[in-house]
């Protein structure tokens, strides 16, 4: 697939076939791309909690904030949840801070994810102390971020910002998940 329609096709999907299931394995190799990712001096501080047990995934559930903008939504049904979770945490054995290597390699494992035909969603809204407690996780270790994992079962659709400037994103009654973008003139400031 060439990078562009990578970049095109990978988009935050908070929909997905719960039953279809997402292997560890699968998981190990979304991992790899993150390990082989750009590092801050190369230190290399993030460590990996890969979740695609059910039951786990249940208790995972609930300690994840999905779709601010959609208010009167809280998040995935039953039967449309993810199938997997990636936990990306950091090392403070390593580095007391993670600058954006986070970040980095939460954008490489959303790409690979994409080019297997899956989705996720990045999810900076998580209930951090009450997930380490669950995976028993070492006061060292910070939680990052949590990356949701699955089939899409929502289609996304990219569309212009309007002309009254609103960015957020919207769910149609059909179904369809828009998602305004800025355009390129709006984004690149001139030095003259």
């Amino acid at each position: 697939m060439e990078f562009k329609n990578l970049v095109l096709k990978n988009r935050s999907v908070r929909r997905f076939y719960q039953e279809i299931p997402v292997d560890r394995e699968t998981l190990k190799q979304l991992v790899d791309l993150a390990r082989l990712s750009a590092s801050g001096s190369n230190l290399q501080p993030l460590k990996y909690v890969l979740v695609c047990n059910p039951e786990k995934n249940a208790q995972v559930f609930p300690l994840l904030a999905w779709a601010g903008y959609l208010k009167e939504w809280s998040g995935p049904v039953e039967g449309e949840r993810p199938s997997a979770y990636i936990v990306i945490l950091g090392d403070k054995n390593i580095r007391q801070s993670f600058g954006c290597d986070h970040g980095i390699a939460a954008q490489s494992i959303m790409l690979g994810a994409t080019e297997k035909g899956l989705g996720g969603c990045i999810i900076a809204s998580v209930k951090r102390e009450k997930l380490k407690q669950l995976a028993g996780l070492p006061d060292h270790y910070e939680i990052l971020l949590v990356i949701a994992l699955g089939k899409p079962k929502e289609k996304v659709q990219l569309e212009s910002v309007g002309p009254d400037g609103n960015i957020e994103y919207y769910r149609s009654d059909n179904g369809i998940h828009h998602v305004p973008k800025r355009s390129i003139e709006d984004i690149i400031v001139n030095w003259e």
